[in-house]
């Protein structure tokens, strides 16, 4: 599988990602990284508690590594999240909607690591 290969597997912007990082070999060596990076796990324990700060944090994080990398699935679901929480900005959504959307986070990323793994691997 080549890196090209990986991202139309999981959905992502290959040619974002290059833009942004400019060298093939940096995107390469941060998707792998991305995984190891605890950012999801953070915005999820954060979602368990409906820490508002937290959840803001952790989500605009996930927001700019992924869209760095290219991920726009995962970028907008973080960005949707990111917007809820931002200081000064007023609730819209319930808190069982943003159960749904820290599922489909947890869903994306499941998508895009076992990808990495798959590429990884071979």
């Amino acid at each position: 599988m080549t890196l090209q290969e990986l991202y139309q597997a999981i959905g992502g912007d290959y040619d974002q990602a290059l833009r942004v990082l400019h060298v093939e070999k940096l995107v390469d060596k941060h998707i792998r990284k991305f995984p190891k990076n605890g950012v999801v796990e953070a915005l999820l324990t954060a979602g368990e508690g409906m820490d508002p700060t937290q959840l803001f944090e952790t989500a605009h994080a996930l927001k700019g590594v992924s869209a760095n990398l290219g991920l726009t699935g995962l970028s907008e679901a973080a960005s949707r999240i990111t917007e809820e929480f931002r200081p000064g900005n007023a609730r819209r959504l319930s808190d069982e909607e943003i159960a749904q959307c820290l599922c489909r986070v947890k869903e994306l990323y499941a998508k895009v690591a076992e990808g990495i793994r798959q590429y990884e691997g071979q």
